[in-house]
């Protein structure tokens, strides 16, 4: 049985540090564990003097933001069992997101999916994205938390700040 686990952020500089010594190419980014994340959006927070305050980015026209990602398939150490996971490429952040955090997901165009997914496109695919491919707001501080109302529409509307 298979179990799927967290998604965690990839960099894409370490990722292209490990190469494979046959072929040359990036040894992580290699097409058979390339794939594509859709998503509405994500959330990053910044550090303000009373907590940390929770943004969430998603694409400037509404549309659904395609993360360039890896994924894997292996057994697990301790139980035996069989787990796949992925994990999302982060670049340096664009203008826009650079003023909360200093990386973000590699976002790729519909022109790109092809390409990224066969391999035949390289790294020069991992990069920010344009500055106005997206939008960002500041949101509920009730992100992240757990507990009673912790997963709802509204913690993606934008609140004052």
């Amino acid at each position: 049985m298979e179990k799927a686990v967290k998604v965690v952020a990839g960099n894409v500089q370490r990722a292209c540090r490990k190469r494979n010594r046959q072929t040359d190419v990036p040894g992580r980014l290699q097409a058979r564990h390339r794939c594509i994340i859709p998503a509405s959006g994500y959330y990053e927070w910044t550090t303000k003097p009373d907590g940390k305050q929770p943004y969430y980015i998603s694409a400037a026209d509404g549309g659904v933001l395609s993360f360039a990602g890896l994924w894997d398939r292996w057994k697990n150490p301790e139980t035996g069992e069989l787990v796949v996971s992925c994990t999302i490429m982060v670049t340096d952040a664009n203008a826009l997101t650079r003023v909360i955090h200093d990386r973000t997901p590699v976002i790729l165009e519909p022109a790109h999916f092809r390409t990224w997914l066969d391999g035949s496109g390289g790294t020069d695919l991992l990069r920010s994205a344009a500055e106005d491919r997206l939008r960002m707001w500041p949101v509920s501080r009730r992100v992240n938390k757990t507990g009673s109302g912790d997963d709802d529409p509204t913690l993606i509307e934008e609140v004052a700040v």
